[in-house]
C-alpha cells in the first residue's frame, strides 16, 4: 500500500505531464498520467471516505437485505443470495420474496407523487414534447394490461413488443409486468426476418406493434413487417402469435373492419376506475383479417378499447419470476434470448441507477439508449421509475434535423444527468463543435457513457465541451447479462479518462492471467488469478483497494515469462491483464439464456466462475481498465496485441472519428493488422496510412505496424451502436458473407462499399 506522500507525488507528476503531453498515448500507458480531478459532488450518495467499508460489506446478506427494502415487497425476502457458479449454475436472489415489478415503478408513487412528470416524451419532430405523469402513466398501463388479460395473456405467457421509442412502450412493459406476463422487446429497427426469428424462439402469444415509427424524419412500416413475420412462421409452422394490438394513437378503420376511431384523450380518468369483475374481460373492438399476409390472426385497436379502462390488480410475483426475455445484438453470432428475474433485478436496477448518478429528487434523467437494448430497459425505463424519476424518452436520432438536437433537449428540459454511448458521441463529433457550443447545458451535473470503452479523445471532448469541464463522467462497464452497472468510479472519486475503475457493491472481478506457451517456455500454458482473491471484510474494512484487487506488481516480478507473453511492449510493470471474470453472483445477473440451459452453462460459466468474455487490465491503484472482448485479440508473430489498444492509438489522431482493427491471415505472421479508419467532416485521406502507422508503431511498438489501412464512410455496426467485427475478419480473410446474418446490422449496406474498398490497391 502506497504512503500518502507518495500519493500526493504521483498526483502532482500526473498534473504536469498531462500539461506538457502534446501527443496522446494509448489506453496501456493511461494509468495515473491522465487522473483528472472533476469538482465533487456537494453530497454523493457514496463518497469516496465511505466506500470501502461500504464496498467490504457488500458481500453478505445483511446488505443486499438492506438494499431490498427500498423495493416494496408483498412477502419481504429473508435470504439474499442463494447463487451457485459450479456445475449446474444457478442464480437465486431473494428466493422467498414476492413482489410486482410494476407497482413498484407506478403504483407506490401515486400517493405522495401522482402528478409529478413520469415521462417527458421528445417524438422526432421537434417542438412536440408531452408530459406524462405517474397518474396517466398507471392508466395507461392498466388499460393495457386488461386488454392482454382479455386475450387470454397469462402468468408466464410471452409478449413480443415491437415499438418505437414512444410511451407506447414503456406501457406495454409495465402491463406485461403487471400481470406476470414475460415481455420480449424487439428493437424497432429489425426487419421482418430477425423479427420473425425471435417470435419463433420465443413462443410469443401476442404481438404489440404500431403502424408506423417515425425517425429520423423517416417512416418505418412497423405493421407490415409484423404482417410479414407472421406470414414466415406461418408458412414454417412455427407461429404461436394470436392476436395482435396495435397502439396508434388515431385509429382509422381498414378494410373490412368494424368500429370508429378514439382519441386516447377519452380514457376515464383514475377517478372513474372501477375494480375489476369476474367475465369482465370481453374483447371490444375491431378485429380483422389481415389480407395482405392472408393470416387470420386478430387485430386488436387499444385505442377502442374503452371496456379495458379500468383498474387492474398487480399480480404477485415470486423474485425468482422470469419478467423478461431480451435477445442480445448478434455481435458475435445467432442471438440469444437472455432471461431475467424479477426481485434481484429491479433491485439491483433501481440501487445502480440511484447510486452510479447520485440521483436527486429533482434530476431531469436523460438515458439516449432505445429500449430494444438492455440499456433502455435497465436505465430508460425500469431503474429510474422505481426511484421515481423524471425520465427523457427521445423517438429520433442525434443529427435529426441537425446535430444539435441533443443539445436543445438538454437545454430545454433542463436535464441533469445525460447517460449515453461513445459510438452516439464520436458520430457528433465528426460533425463538428459548433452544435455543441450553441447550447447553453449550465443544468447538467452528471454525465454516462455506456456501451463500449470511452477512448481519450471522445472522453476528453464530452467531458470539457459538453460538461464544461465541470460533470463526472460515470464510464460504466456491464453488459446484457448483468442487468446492472458492475463496474464504474462513483461521484466523489477521481476521474481517470477511459477507465472503468471500481467494482460496484457485491461485484468480485478477478483477472485471469494466461500465460501462453513460448520458445523459452514451452510449458507455460497455464493460468493464474491477480484480482480480487483477498477481499475486504467487514471486520477489516480498511483494507486497500489496491491490494484487494490483487498484488499486481508482486505478479509482475516474481513471474517474468508470463508478463512477457500478455502484457504489450508499452505496458507498465505494475499492471495485470487477462480475462476478465466474476466470482461471485449479484442481483441483476440474469438467470439463464431461454429454452437453452446448456448454453447458459457452458457460455457463461467455467471452473466455478462467471467468464464476461472481455478483456481488462489493473493499474497500480487497482483500477479496471476494459479492453473490450476478448476474441477481439490478434496474434501478430506471435505477439498477442488487443484491438482495443490499437485503436485507442489510432482515435488519438486529430482526422481520425472512429476505427476498427481486425487480424488478417499471413503466411509468415499468422496474422496481420488491418485497420479500417472513418474521418472526421472535412477531413482528406491523403496520408492517412502513414499517419496512423507512425503512431501505431510509436504508442505500441514496431510490431504494431498494419498491413493495411483502409479508409471507409462508416463501420458495420449492430442497432446499439456496437462494431460488428466477426463480418470485417471474414471480408479480410476473403470469406463471402452474402450468407451471414446481418439482421442485427444498423447499416448492411456497409458491407458492401467495405468489401469494395478492400479491393482497391
Amino acid at each position: 500500500m502506497r504512503t500518502f506522500s507518495q500519493r500526493a507525488l504521483t498526483i502532482c507528476k500526473s498534473v504536469v505531464i498531462c500539461i506538457l503531453s502534446v501527443t496522446l498515448r494509448s489506453c496501456s500507458t493511461m494509468t495515473e498520467q491522465r487522473s483528472t480531478m472533476t469538482k465533487p459532488n456537494k453530497n454523493p450518495l457514496i463518497d469516496e471516505k465511505s466506500y470501502r467499508e461500504w464496498y467490504a460489506s457488500s458481500f453478505s446478506d445483511e446488505f443486499w437485505l438492506k438494499q431490498a427494502q427500498s423495493i416494496s415487497w408483498i412477502n419481504a425476502p429473508t435470504v439474499a443470495d442463494r447463487s451457485c457458479f459450479a456445475s449446474n449454475p444457478q442464480i437465486r436472489w431473494f428466493e422467498d420474496g414476492t413482489l410486482n415489478v410494476c407497482y413498484n415503478c407506478v403504483d407506490r408513487h401515486l400517493q405522495n407523487n401522482a402528478d409529478k412528470t413520469a415521462i417527458i416524451f421528445e417524438p422526432d419532430e421537434p417542438g412536440r414534447a408531452v408530459h406524462i405523469s405517474y397518474r396517466e402513466l398507471h392508466r395507461n398501463v392498466c388499460k393495457l394490461a386488461n386488454t392482454l388479460k382479455s386475450l387470454g395473456v397469462e402468468k408466464g405467457d410471452v409478449v413480443t413488443v415491437y415499438l418505437p421509442m414512444d410511451p407506447s412502450i414503456i406501457y406495454a412493459m409495465l402491463a406485461c409486468a403487471r400481470i406476470g406476463a414475460i415481455h420480449a422487446v424487439v428493437f424497432s429497427g429489425f426487419a421482418s426476418h430477425a423479427l420473425a426469428d425471435r417470435l419463433a424462439q420465443s413462443g410469443s402469444k401476442v404481438v404489440i406493434t404500431k403502424t408506423d415509427n417515425q425517425r429520423g424524419g423517416r417512416t418505418i412500416k412497423l405493421r407490415d413487417n409484423v404482417d410479414n413475420a407472421l406470414a414466415a412462421n406461418e408458412a414454417q409452422k412455427q407461429n404461436t402469435v394470436t392476436s395482435i394490438i396495435l397502439m396508434d394513437e388515431f385509429v382509422r378503420e381498414a378494410p373490412g373492419e368494424k368500429g370508429q376511431a378514439c382519441d386516447s384523450n377519452s380514457a376515464a380518468g383514475p377517478g372513474e376506475y372501477n375494480a375489476p369483475s369476474a367475465g369482465n374481460h370481453s374483447a371490444a373492438g375491431p378485429v380483422g383479417h389481415n389480407a395482405a399476409t392472408h393470416t387470420n390472426i386478430p387485430v386488436i385497436y387499444f385505442h377502442n378499447r374503452h371496456a379495458d379502462e379500468r383498474f387492474c390488480p398487480c399480480e404477485e410475483m415470486s423474485a425468482l419470476d422470469p419478467l423478461f426475455v431480451l435477445y442480445t445484438s448478434g455481435s458475435t453470432g445467432r442471438p440469444k434470448g437472455v432471461v431475467h428475474s424479477s426481485g434481484g433485478y429491479i433491485t439491483y436496477t433501481a440501487l445502480t441507477h440511484r447510486v452510479v448518478f447520485d440521483l436527486q429528487p429533482d434530476d431531469v434523467y436523460f438515458c439516449t439508449a432505445d429500449i430494444g437494448w438492455i440499456t433502455g430497459h435497465s436505465y430508460g425505463v425500469y431503474g429510474p421509475l422505481a426511484n421515481g424519476a423524471t425520465l427523457v424518452l427521445f423517438q429520433g436520432i442525434p443529427t435529426y434535423p441537425d446535430a444539435g438536437r441533443f443539445w436543445r433537449i438538454i437545454d430545454e428540459h433542463k436535464v441533469s444527468i445525460f447517460y449515453t454511448a461513445p459510438t452516439a458521441l464520436r458520430s457528433l463529433i465528426k460533425l463538428g463543435d459548433e452544435f455543441v457550443r450553441q447550447a447553453s447545458l449550465s443544468t447538467l451535473r452528471v454525465l454516462g457513457s455506456v456501451g463500449e470503452p470511452i477512448d481519450l479523445p471522445t472522453w476528453q471532448w464530452f467531458y470539457e465541451l459538453v460538461g464544461h469541464s465541470n460533470c463526472p463522467i460515470m464510464d460504466t462497464w456491464w453488459q446484457t447479462e448483468s442487468g446492472g452497472v458492475l463496474i464504474c468510479p462513483l461521484l466523489s472519486q477521481p476521474q481517470k479518462p477511459g477507465c472503468a475503475t471500481k467494482p460496484f457493491a457485491g461485484v468480485a472481478p478477478a483477472i485471469k492471467f494466461i500465460a501462453q506457451p513460448s520458445a523459452t517456455n514451452p510449458s507455460a500454458n497455464v493460468s493464474e488469478y491477480v484480482g480480487s482473491i483477498a477481499q475486504p471484510s467487514a471486520t477489516d474494512p480498511s483494507t486497500s483497494i489496491a491490494e484487494y484487487i490483487g498484488s499486481i506488481a508482486q505478479h509482475a516480478t516474481t513471474n517474468p515469462s508470463a508478463k512477457e507473453n500478455c502484457i504489450s511492449p508499452a505496458s507498465s510493470e505494475s499492471e495485470a491483464r487477462g480475462s476478465l471474470e466474476l466470482h461471485r453472483s449479484w442481483p441483476g445477473q440474469c438467470i439463464g439464456v431461454l429454452n437453452d440451459p446448456l448454453y447458459f452453462q457452458q457460455a457463461y460459466f467455467k471452473d466455478g466462475v462467471y467468464v464476461s468474455g472481455d478483456g481488462a487490465r489493473t493499474d497500480s491503484d487497482g483500477d479496471f481498465w476494459i479492453l473490450g472482448r476478448m476474441d477481439d485479440v490478434l496474434n501478430v508473430s506471435g505477439h498477442r496485441l488487443n484491438s482495443a489498444e490499437l485503436e485507442q492509438a489510432v482515435t488519438s489522431l486529430p482526422a481520425i472519428a472512429e476505427t476498427c482493427v481486425v487480424g488478417a491471415p499471413h503466411d509468415i505472421k499468422g496474422q496481420c493488422i488491418v485497420v479500417f479508419v472513418v474521418l472526421r467532416k472535412g477531413e482528406r485521406s491523403d496520408d492517412v496510412a502513414t499517419h496512423v502507422t507512425a503512431q501505431l508503431r510509436k504508442e505500441i511498438g514496431p510490431i504494431a505496424s498494419p498491413d493495411r489501412v483502409v479508409v471507409v464512410a462508416e463501420l458495420p455496426k449492430t442497432r446499439s451502436g456496437k462494431i460488428v467485427r466477426r463480418l470485417l475478419r471474414k471480408l479480410v480473410a476473403g470469406d463471402n458473407v452474402a450468407s451471414e446474418d446481418t439482421s442485427m446490422l444498423l447499416n448492411p449496406d456497409a458491407l458492401a462499399t467495405i468489401e469494395a474498398a478492400l479491393h482497391q490497391k
